[in-house]
């Protein structure tokens, strides 16, 4: 047996691996932030990352969950996040997925990640992935009415040496209802806003939509923001203010669409 495994991954003090903030918020949307957490257990000795890579958007989403806790107020919304970094496993990701406990992220090797024995590997999952979805699980179960599942990101402004224009990325899986009626409300917003930029579902950034929304039937988004926009808190501010009408908007019109069988066109 493993130390990895004869030990917890995370200590007590560590814990819990994820967390539910206003469970039991009115409204009908429900946040989660995978990427909140650029947090590494102490046990595993920081990965071997440099400082560089451990602060960089490669550990966390930059901004996200400051963004998702002002939309959480402003929504009365529900928000699971994780509380461990997404290089330690990303939450995002089912644990048959490579990419789940990256050896490399874009630029930044993770040395902590390579070669991985298939115990380092389940205790990831048992200790950070199975907490996040279970947590998610049975908070969104406890709903006493559905709700529109909404997952916040941030992305990295310039990515393998690529500048990005868009700040607003609406993203889907194979329920576009959210997604659609999302890019109607952020037109005027001022933001620059594409559909399934920069990121779309053939990259496997879907998971929790497929895993806690699809199978319920829920109507459901993901959202990107580029990170500049809400690396600071005035930044944050600026963002929940455009997006928290723009989804309060969409909630509302889903809300109604599904009392009367209808769809968006």
């Amino acid at each position: 047996m493993s130390a990895e495994t004869e030990s917890p991954l995370l200590s007590e003090l560590e814990r819990p691996a994820a967390r539910a903030l206003n469970a039991r918020g009115q409204g009908q949307a429900f946040l989660v932030c995978e990427h909140a957490s650029r947090f590494i257990p102490n046990s595993l000795n920081g990965l071997g990352l440099s400082d560089e890579a451990a602060r960089s958007h490669a550990a966390w989403d930059i901004g996200a969950l400051e963004l998702s806790v002002e939309l959480m107020g402003a929504l009365d919304a529900p928000l699971v996040h994780s509380r461990v970094s997404r290089l330690v496993y990303d939450c995002n990701r089912p644990p048959s997925a490579p990419d789940a406990v990256p050896a490399k992220s874009e630029r930044f090797e993770v040395p902590g990640n390579v070669d991985l024995t298939h115990a380092h590997r389940t205790s990831r999952v048992a200790e950070v992935y199975e907490p996040f979805r279970d947590l998610l699980s049975r908070t969104l179960d406890a709903r006493p009415t559905p709700s529109v599942m909404i997952t916040i990101h941030s992305f990295t402004p310039i990515y393998r040496g690529q500048p990005r224009t868009v700040e607003l990325g609406i993203l889907h899986d194979s329920d576009d209802r959210a997604a659609q009626l999302l890019l109607e409300a952020a037109q005027g917003s001022g933001l620059d806003t594409a559909l399934n930029e920069p990121y779309s579902a053939t990259d496997g950034v879907t998971h929790t939509l497929r895993e806690h929304a699809l199978k319920r039937g829920l109507p459901n988004v993901m959202i990107e923001v580029r990170n500049d926009l809400i690396n600071s808190p005035e930044g944050v501010n600026r963002i929940s203010g455009l997006l928290a009408p723009m989804l309060a908007q969409v909630v509302d019109q889903l809300t109604a669409l599904e009392k009367t069988g209808e769809a968006p066109t």
